[in-house]
């Protein structure tokens, strides 16, 4: 006779994990499709050490790779290996990211940081049909924690070294109950500059240097608001609005690290940490967006509709071949801007539009 606690005690193993790879929520052993989930908890366990940008999911989902030769701006995306090393703004890439059913084709806009996220999908392509019709790598599609009826909060903050602060929440709850919700989320970030600068030159703003400690930190400010309408059982409509504005410092590459006839690099000391750079290597982004998406239920099917903003605009200059020295004068300066240099502007806003019908599982 089996103890009665033993009886009463509940099935151990693993929940159902619940996916909409196929653009509607079914169980994962059931989608034909090559998947990997990441749940907000673990997220927020990978980027407890304050990097919240799709960075912290590289080597975390298997079969993804991130990396980035920009900073915390310009991600680059590899599934299975495949992918695009090209740096440059207007390079395509293989690989799509697409948070709430809305397409982030630009690769600024592919760097939002994650924040307040319920869960993240990997669709390994080149995939055949729905999501990953579009793309040949596949596509990283994260879903944010939506206006619910009832009040919820989270919060996750950490601390470390050069003044580096991050914080992560969000809370959410009825406006009017059963008729409409609000979410809102944040995510703020900051690292105080810790790279010195030891450029004896003349920099084109005339800057008086070398200066300590002029690069290297950041400021990451995001925003987001939500609200869910229910008039009914049949229609819902949701409306999202997001904002983001950074202001941080572009790579920083190690002049000199290699020696020619030799994979030794460590002659090169690494107890100081310093850049010979004319302008400290700047990068500043502000990006807005928001969507609208309509849902009526049929019962066996829905139709919905999605409309999406996003714009994006602002500057980043790097040293992208690790010398200090131009290779030709600029506005009868000689030595240019003091550096070789790649400088990147940039203005960019889209819109896109979507209307699918899908019928609900059986």
């Amino acid at each position: 006779v089996q103890d009665q606690a033993m009886q009463a005690a509940p099935e151990e193993g693993l929940g159902d994990i619940v996916v909409t790879a196929e653009r509607r929520s079914e169980n994962l052993q059931r989608v034909p499709l090559s998947v990997g989930v990441a749940s907000g908890d673990a997220l927020r366990a990978y980027t407890a050490g304050g990097d919240d940008t799709l960075l912290a999911l590289s080597g975390r989902v298997p079969g993804l790779y991130v990396e980035s030769t920009t900073g915390r701006i310009f991600p680059r995306f590899y599934i299975r290996g495949l992918g695009n090393i090209d740096f440059y703004l207007g390079a395509s890439q293989p690989v799509t990211i697409i948070q709430d059913d809305v397409i982030l084709e630009h690769v600024v806009l592919k760097s939002n940081p994650v924040y307040d996220v319920r869960q993240v999908e990997v669709l390994r392509g080149p995939q055949g049909s729905l999501f990953g019709r579009n793309t040949t790598a596949g596509i990283i599609k994260f879903d944010t924690n939506k206006p619910t009826n009832d009040f919820e909060s989270r919060a996750s903050a950490s601390v470390g070294s050069y003044n580096s602060v991050s914080l992560d929440a969000g809370v959410g709850g009825p406006l009017i109950k059963d008729l409409l919700a609000i979410r809102l989320s944040t995510l703020i970030q900051h690292r105080e500059n810790y790279v010195d600068n030891a450029f004896a030159g003349t920099s084109q703003d005339s800057t008086a240097t070398p200066r300590k400690n002029a690069m290297g930190g950041f400021d990451d400010r995001n925003v987001r608001l939500q609200l869910a309408l229910t008039p009914g059982n049949a229609f819902s409509l949701d409306l999202s609005g997001h904002a983001r504005w950074y202001d941080g410092t572009s790579t920083l590459f190690h002049r000199g690290a290699l020696k020619k006839g030799s994979n030794d690099v460590s002659a090169e000391p690494r107890n100081t940490v310093s850049l010979d750079e004319g302008n400290d290597n700047p990068q500043r982004y502000t990006t807005y967006g928001g969507s609208v998406r309509a849902t009526y239920d049929f019962g066996p099917a829905a139709l919905t509709s999605i409309t999406a903003y996003e714009t994006t605009s602002g500057f980043s200059r790097g040293d992208t071949d690790g010398g200090a020295g131009a290779n030709f004068p600029v506005r009868g300066v000689a030595n240019g801007f003091g550096q070789s240099q790649g400088q990147i502007r940039d203005l960019d806003s889209g819109r896109t539009y979507e209307s699918r019908y899908a019928e609900s599982p059986a």
